[in-house]
Formats: structure tokens, sequence, C-alpha cells
């Protein structure tokens, strides 16, 4: 004889009308006892409503977005080992199961993989050894998968950090070429390539091993491979040793982005390069064309133009790093032309032949230039998100045609036990948005209430001098007709600018024009990377111009632009003789 059971919402304490965020079965579905069946949010936590015994779920009563209390009706469930009748037993969930608690049980499918986790991060760059880290603190069991044979992803491995690393010996190189300027004469430098090389490795090498350490610490499982999802509560990785199935409770997928490739190009030829080949440092090529003027294309940019490189820029908008102002570009675009061999802009290369002596490029474009040959060429036009190469299909999962995978303000995806953070959840592509999210889906995760609220997300490119910026944009401001004013300090009237030699940079802050709070900021100088998160904090803490002018800065700094800006806000500042208003 068979029961139809309808399965009711157990004793959940003193909370009513709480929110369905998960259905995890439907109609048909077989069930073992205490597999999930829905999952409730409450103000405290998460918490799993398991099947109170074995059967076929027959019917369906709740969605996600649904409110429920104790009592209310999850579904009808056809009791196992039985033959069709119309009995029915009300049987709340919790009767013959465990009363449901914060961490979530095993799904049913953890029966079929070889292991289990209660939480899947896929991708250890910042964003997912951040997320993993901080979840296991929390107190979940984590597995974390990783394509590379060290921790870090793309950033730590072969993106952020070599290339820092690379952009200091670039520093080091050019100061000592200007300082023949102040009377101090140095010859020119020997580059022991393998050396240099074998350096930048060790500093990768270092940060590696601690995320590691890190990880054995708080008994973060690590899966070295390519992971791929198989079901919402699966995923397969690829191995060395075969392949590994591993089931989740909660996923968040942290799998970056990967490098652009313009077709027609011949990238099968060793001299052409991606950012991860250029820092390879294989050689150092006599002649060098960077395709894309964006930041990572003039970080490396830098890097070889300091090692002896000749280099040629080539970018289709009508100026360098199109996401800053025009005028903040201005004075690295006036210092590359002294050092460049040639930046087209409003061009583009049509066509590249191979030949023995060299990649020959052609130009297209109102000045393009007559066709060159080049020892080696870097392609550097952006990055593309990673979500069409997950199987994020096989999970349900949605991804736009770029490749993002839409998120809300908790980092979930339409599927709610699945989260997306970093290069994949959308722009911008930045390690410090990354590392953000990851903290937040973990929380999230845990049953804390947090949800992304930050003001703004700064961007800085390594370039010399240094470009930053947070918040609002004169361009932006613009388009978007947007009330404001401006306050701009030339770093030409700073004390510790004269003092280093770099006097070419200048310091803007964006204010409202009735609040007089700040809305953005825009630094171009050396060590504007480091400047701007003053700017930042200002802004998250809603401070106006007074605020900032009335901070004692320690002088001479160069600190103390962001404070001269505020002060030319105000009309007090005194190292400046402005007009009267």
């Amino acid at each position: 004889m068979t029961k139809l059971i309808k399965v009711e919402v157990p004793d959940i304490g003193d909370f009513k009308d709480v929110s369905v965020i998960e259905v995890l079965v439907e109609p048909g579905d077989a069930v073992e006892k205490e597999s999930p069946l829905i999952t409730l949010e409450t103000d405290k936590a998460s918490m799993e409503v398991p099947s109170p015994q074995a059967g076929v779920i027959k019917e369906l009563h709740v969605q996600v977005g649904d409110k429920v209390s104790q009592g209310a009706l999850i579904a009808m469930l056809q009791a196992a080992h039985s033959t069709p009748d119309k009995a029915v037993d009300h049987v709340s969930a919790s009767q013959d199961a465990p009363p449901p608690a914060p961490s979530e049980k095993q799904p049913a499918s953890a029966q079929r993989a070889e292991m289990h986790a209660e939480v899947v991060v896929l991708g250890a760059g910042p964003g997912g050894y951040t997320a993993a880290f901080r979840v296991a603190d929390l107190g979940k069991q984590v597995v974390l998968v990783e394509r590379y044979s060290t921790l870090g992803g793309v950033c730590l491995n072969v993106g952020c950090i070599p290339s820092k690393a690379l952009l200091h010996i670039a520093k080091v190189i050019t100061e000592a070429e200007e300082i023949g300027q102040q009377g101090i004469v140095l010859g020119k430098p020997k580059i022991a390539i393998d050396k240099l090389r074998a350096w930048k490795d060790s500093v990768v090498g270092k940060l590696t091993k601690g995320l590691a350490t890190l990880a054995k610490q708080r008994k973060v499982a690590v899966i070295q491979g390519v992971g791929h999802f198989i079901s919402s509560h699966m995923i397969e990785v690829r191995t060395e040793q075969g392949v590994k199935t591993v089931s989740f409770d909660h996923c968040i997928i942290a799998a970056g982005s990967g490098a652009v490739r313009i077709p027609g190009f011949p990238h099968d030829d060793a001299r052409m390069m991606d950012s991860t080949d250029a820092l390879q440092l294989i050689d150092i090529p006599k002649r060098m064309l960077v395709i894309g003027g964006g930041i990572i294309g003039l970080e490396m940019a830098t890097v070889y133009n300091a090692l002896g490189s000749q280099i040629s820029i080539v970018e289709q908008l009508d100026q360098l790093m199109p996401g800053a102002d025009r005028d903040v570009v201005k004075p690295l675009h006036k210092h590359l032309l002294k050092r460049y061999e040639a930046i087209h802009l409003n061009t583009k290369v049509s066509k590249i032949d191979t030949e023995k002596k060299g990649l020959k490029v052609y130009f297209e474009g109102h000045d393009a230039p007559e066709p060159q040959t080049y020892d080696r060429i870097l392609v550097a036009v952006g990055r593309r998100p990673n979500g069409k190469v997950i199987g994020a299909e096989n999970a349900g999962i949605q991804v736009d045609e770029r490749g993002f995978i839409p998120v809300d303000q908790q980092m979930r995806t339409n599927i709610p036990h699945i989260y997306a953070i970093g290069d994949i959840a959308g722009e911008p592509m930045l390690a410090h948005k990354a590392t953000y999210e990851g903290k937040l889906a973990a929380e999230v995760i845990a049953g804390h209430k947090v949800a992304f609220d930050a003001r703004t997300i700064p961007s800085v490119a390594y370039t010399d001098p240094e470009i930053a910026w947070m918040g609002l944009t004169e361009t932006e401001a613009n388009k978007r007709s947007i009330d404001y004013e401006k306050a701009v300090f030339p770093w030409a009237a700073s004390g510790r600018a004269l003092a280093m030699g770099r006097d070419e940079g200048f310091t803007k802050l964006l204010f409202d024009k009735h609040s007089r709070k700040l809305l953005g900021a825009s630094i171009v100088g050396v060590q504007a990377g480091d400047l701007i998160a003053e700017t930042v904090l200002a802004l998250e803490m809603g401070a106006d111009m007074q605020d900032i002018g009335l901070t004692i800065h320690p002088h001479p700094t160069l600190s103390e632009t962001v404070f001269f800006s505020a002060e030319i806000a105000e009309g007090t500042i005194t190292d400046l003789l402005l007009p009267k208003r």
C-alpha cells in the first residue's frame, strides 16, 4: 500500500514567514531519507529541510521566494517500497529526521561522488583562496580546486605579482638613468636575464608557498586540476591522476578570465605573446610592438623598455588607457613619447606576416604608418571571463554572451547555492574586487547578513608615471550630467615631488557642488597607486572637502597633494595663489 506523505515545514523555533531561497527537488525526483528538499533563510542562518523518508516527490507546493512557517505544506511524497493507493499521512519533515541546522546536509548526489564538501571553491586566485580561507575560518569543510600547480591563480603566478616585481626593476633602471640630471652619472646596466627571471620567480614562490601553508593550517583540501560542472551539486576535476568527482552543498565560482586573442593573427608563432608569455622573459627583443594601449599592455611596455627594447604602441581608440580621464593620461603620454619609438592612436593592426627576420605588421587608420617589422609582438587587448568553459550549463547557471555570470548583491547566481566572484562575475576585472567579493560570498554561506555595498573600486596603472582613479571620473560625470566641481593641485607646487625630480603629476578631486562631498579622485604621478587609498576611504566615509582639508597631513609628502586639492576646493590654500572668486 502506497503512502502519500504530506511533508511540512518542521518546528523552526520562533521564526515565521521564513524565505524559501532554494528548491532542491522537482516532481518525479527520487529522494533518500534526509535528502534536502528546500533551503530556508532566517535573519540568523540558512537551513535545509530534509525528507522524512525515502520516496518519490509527487507534488511540490513551494517555490523560491515563498514565505513559509511551521506546518506549511512543502511537498507530497510517495513512500518507497509501496503500491499505489490514496492513503495520506501528515508528516513534519522533522518527525523521522534530525531538525534542520544552519550547516547544510549532503545532497543525494554526494553518494555518487568520490569526495563531498560543504563548500567547493573553483579557482584559487585572490578571490578564490580568500573565499576558501574565510569560509573555512567560519567552520565549513572546504575543497579548493586550482588548475595551476601552486595556489594564487593568474594574479600570483602569471599576473599581478610577477609584473610588479619586474616593474620595480624597471623603476630602478629608469631612476638610475634619470639621476644623471642631478649630477650622478651611472654606467649602462648589464642585464643578467636568467638571474632576473629567477629572482622574479622567487618572489612568486614565497607568496604561493605561504598560501599552501595557510590552506594546510585551515584544513582546506586542495585539488590541482581543471574543474567542470556536471550537475548543480557536483563537479569533476581533471587531474594528472585522472578524473575526480566532488559533490557540494555550496559552490563559489572564482574561475577568472583569459587573455583575448585576435582572430587571424599568427598566434602559433612563438614571437607572438600574451601577458603570460611576456612575463616569462624569454629574451629582450630589439623592437617590440604592443597591441593595446590599456593597463596591461602599458605596464609590460614599461618593463621591456627599461630592459632595452624599442617599444611601439598601437591603440584603436583616441587615447591611451581609455578608462581614465584624458587629462590624467596626458602626463603619461608625454613621458612615454620621450622613451618609446612610436605611439599610434586611432590605429589598428590589419595583418601580420611571419618572416624569418621578424613579424611584419600592416596598419590601418588615419595616420597609420607604413608596414613595420618587429622582433616580438605583445597582444594585450583585454581579457575574457571564463564563464563559458566551466560547464555552467550542466548546473543550470546563467552565463551572458560575453562569458560573465550575473550575480545579486550577495554574489548568488541564478542557482541559489552557487556563487560567483571576481573577473567572472563582472567588471572591473581587478584582484582587490575579487577578494572583497570572496569574503562576502563566504560570509553569506555561513549565514551572515551581508551584501555588496562598496561605494567604489579603485583602479591603478603601475606605469611610469603611475595613474590611479576611483569613484566618479569627469568623463562619467559629463555623460551623466552630474553637477560637480573639481579641484586640481599641480605637483609642480609640491616640495616632495620637486625633491624627487618628478613634478609632472597632479591630484584631482571631484566633489558635489552643493554638499561638497567627495565624488571621485584621479592622481597621476609616482606612487599614485598608494596615494589613491586615502580618497577611497574618504568616499566610503562620506567625507566632504572640509573633512579632508582640516586633516593634518605629514610634510613634505606626496600625500599632501590630496590635502592641498581639498584646500583649493575650500579656498583656503596658501601654497598657491588662487584667483578671487
